[in-house]
Formats: C-alpha cells, sequence, structure tokens
C-alpha cells in the first residue's frame, strides 16, 4: 500500500497490532475518531459476521490516498479473521457542506444511496477477496 499513515503507523504496522489490542480500541463499535494522512475521519468499525462493518460519519481533508489506505488495512484484517465481506456505509449524502470529490469517487467504486439499517449512506458490500 501507499505511504499513508493512519494514526502514525503504516498498514503493515497496524497489522502487527495483537488482535486483542485492535478490538480493543477499534473494532469495538464506538465512534473513533482517527487520522489517515491528513485526512481527519470519524468512524465506527464493528465485526458482524460474516462482515467487517465500517461506517464512516465524517471524512475532513485528505485526498492522497487515506479511503485507500484504510480499505486495504481492513480488507486484510478481515482476510486475517476468515472473514466474507466489507460491508462500508459512508453517511456523506446529506452534508452542510457536501464534498463533491469524496461523492464521486464512491459513485465511481461502486458505492450507491441505501438505508442499510443507520440511515441513508452510501453502501457498498464487497467481498474481502476484491478490495
Amino acid at each position: 500500500m501507499s505511504s499513508v499513515q493512519i494514526e502514525g503507523y503504516t498498514v503493515d504496522e497496524i497489522l502487527q497490532l495483537p488482535d486483542e489490542q485492535l478490538e480493543g480500541l477499534i473494532l469495538c463499535d464506538e465512534p473513533l475518531v482517527f487520522r489517515a494522512g491528513s485526512a481527519s475521519l470519524l468512524g465506527r468499525f464493528r465485526i458482524d459476521p460474516p462482515a467487517l462493518v465500517l461506517e464512516l460519519a465524517h471524512v475532513d481533508g485528505g485526498g492522497e490516498g487515506a479511503l485507500p489506505a484504510v480499505a486495504s488495512l481492513t480488507a486484510r484484517y478481515a482476510q486475517r479473521k476468515g472473514l466474507q465481506w466489507l460491508e462500508w456505509r459512508v453517511h456523506a449524502v446529506h452534508c452542510a457542506r457536501p464534498n463533491l470529490k469524496l461523492r464521486r469517487v464512491l459513485e465511481r467504486r461502486g458505492f450507491a444511496v441505501r438505508t442499510p439499517g443507520t440511515g441513508e449512506c452510501y453502501f457498498l458490500r464487497s467481498p474481502v477477496g476484491a478490495i
């Protein structure tokens, strides 16, 4: 993956952390603010077998590959855990100041506006090996 760091760590460094630490800090289904490259993100992550659910409520800044870095990290982790799907929910549909570039990127990657139980969002469910 690129040199984009998440909270100062490379994707490989994060994946070297013990599962208990990753699950306790990140996969706790609680809101989490973090930096990926120059982007600031508000997200929530959980395992809902057979999927790893990634819910992004806010993405501010970035542009140098923050979302691909998060995608690479989550896909590799899901594969390691034997999960089948990555389920993305990006709540960027009704923003006061919409990020049109983010919308274009999501639509180009196959995201569609849906309401999967957490409100209207850009939604994509993809096999773990496809990312």
